[in-house]
């Protein structure tokens, strides 16, 4: 530190020797000009300073007030919220799991004579909110998914054995249930309503540390791709939350239910996800009724209609949802839907997103009828669609390794296979290559080539020869896809 100081005040004795010399060359110059003039009069003296202490000056008064009245409502949030939430303990099989997305649950020793160690029982906590003075309580499923054992601490200390009712696995909700008088149930509000920037608290057990207050506001709306659940539309928050809190509250300032805290992107970032108050609701209704959830399907698989899918289609970037998969038999194929068709509008719900077909979808249930109205090669077009159930479980294409095919002009930066069926399977890409910044993947199985078919491996070598920057649909994990290679 010393050599710093050295050498800063050495740079200051250089700045003041050149600033001196500037003077020195201005008043020289000034002199040479005015030679006759009369000398300027002397620099009047000015007043001694003042070397009392200074008060320190007070505060903005309406800013401390502003202050204090949001500071209350935190307060009063809290106080009212606080006791329709609950800590739930948990009995499980001993299993580990470490991922990027990091659920709000955590193990380990959290409640008195429930130690994990090396035992095979794990022990875990999570939290709930309590819906109905009938002790229906609503969690996520990742909290007491596999428990052997459930139990639940209250507010005012007690403690209580619980049963499951019935779990959501696609949304990751869950409904459990004690028997208990003098609950207080939680109020549940409007997630539709909540406006990204607003005021939100969220309140749980992170890390067993009970009844944990924070807040922040609500960074985003309608989050989706992150990949945990196969019903995503995730409310985004910096209100901090960590292990613990999953099945937990987030409120907003009137002190209602709009979100159920469920994941965080690792630890310390500042980015939570809770899954919408509008989901939560219709999923527990149903899951307190029958003890499971039927969900809204038509049989489609969606993508967003990006400025590279729009050029290949001769359409506007977000203008609606390109269909890149119809189920055959599912609902939309019965109503006479298509891959490649643009859905623009599912009933009054105007479409501009794969996200905003699955919220549009999602508030019918399943016998209703709704009109889709979708552009198929230009031509504007509705159709009638009887909603179905989405079924249990999706099935996925099993694609397993096999001798290459001949290569791929290497402009394109990939290797075809060939399929148990004979189809073209990519069995390499070449980084930075055109099919790499396309968005291809080794194990894409090719079924189209500029929107013809192509059944063999062979075949579709054939095409991309013929054309290299060709729309290209493929089958991934079950799923199926467009991608332009540009």
């Amino acid at each position: 530190m010393r050599g710093i100081r050295g050498s800063r005040n050495g740079l200051f004795a250089i700045l003041a020797l050149a600033a001196a010399g500037s003077l020195a060359l201005v008043g020289s110059g000034t002199w040479s000009h005015n030679a006759l003039a009369d000398p300027p009069p002397p620099p009047a003296a000015s007043a001694p300073a003042d070397s009392r202490p200074q008060p320190t000056p007070a505060p903005d008064s309406r800013a401390i007030a502003d202050a204090r009245r949001l500071s209350d409502a935190f307060v009063q949030i809290a106080e009212l919220v606080s006791p329709s939430v609950v800590s739930i303990k948990v009995s499980r099989p001993r299993q580990h799991q470490m991922g990027r997305m990091m659920p709000f649950q955590i193990p380990g020793p959290d409640f008195p004579g429930m130690d994990g160690g090396d035992a095979p029982v794990e022990r875990g906590m999570g939290s709930g909110v309590i819906l109905d003075p009938q002790g229906h309580i609503l969690t996520n499923n990742h909290v007491v998914a596999r428990a052997t054992e459930l139990g639940v601490r209250l507010k005012d200390g007690r403690e209580l054995p619980a049963r499951l009712i019935g779990v959501d696995q696609a949304a990751d909700l869950a409904v459990i249930k004690v028997e208990a008088p003098n609950l207080r149930p939680a109020r549940l509000g409007s997630s539709e309503r909540m406006r990204v920037g607003d005021w939100v608290v969220a309140i749980g057990s992170p890390f067993g540390l009970d009844y944990t207050v924070t807040a922040g506001v609500l960074s985003a709306k309608g989050r989706a791709g992150i990949g945990m659940n196969s019903v995503e539309d995730y409310l985004q928050t910096d209100a901090s939350i960590n292990p613990g809190n999953s099945g937990g509250p987030l409120v907003n300032l009137d002190a209602e239910v709009i979100g159920i805290n469920t994941m965080i992107v690792g630890q310390g970032t500042g980015i939570g996800f809770a899954i919408p108050a509008d989901m939560a609701r219709e999923s527990a209704r149903q899951l307190i009724a029958t003890g499971r959830v039927q969900r809204a399907w038509i049989g489609v698989g969606i993508q967003d209609l990006t400025p590279e899918l729009a050029a290949s289609f001769r359409a506007e970037p977000r203008s609606g949802a390109l269909l890149s998969q119809v189920v055959p038999g599912g609902p939309a194929a019965r109503a006479g839907l298509a891959v490649g068709d643009i859905v623009t509008q599912i009933g009054a719900a105007r479409v501009r997103s794969s996200q905003d077909v699955v919220r549009a979808v999602l508030t019918h249930r399943p016998g209703e009828q709704v009109e889709i109205r979708y552009v198929r090669s230009g031509r504007d077009s509705a159709a009638r669609v009887t909603i179905g159930e989405r079924p249990g479980a999706e099935e996925r294409s099993q694609v397993e390794p096999a001798p290459p095919a001949p290569r791929q002009p290497s402009t394109l930066g990939l290797q075809l296979g060939v399929a148990p069926d004979g189809r073209g399977v990519i069995m390499g890409i070449q980084p930075g290559g055109v099919a790499d910044r396309a968005g291809l993947r080794p194990g894409d199985v090719i079924v189209e080539v500029d929107r013809r078919s192509v059944r063999t491996a062979q075949e579709a070598a054939d095409r991309l020869r013929q054309s290299p920057r060709a729309l290209l649909r493929v089958e991934r994990d079950g799923q199926s896809l467009f991608i332009p290679l540009r």
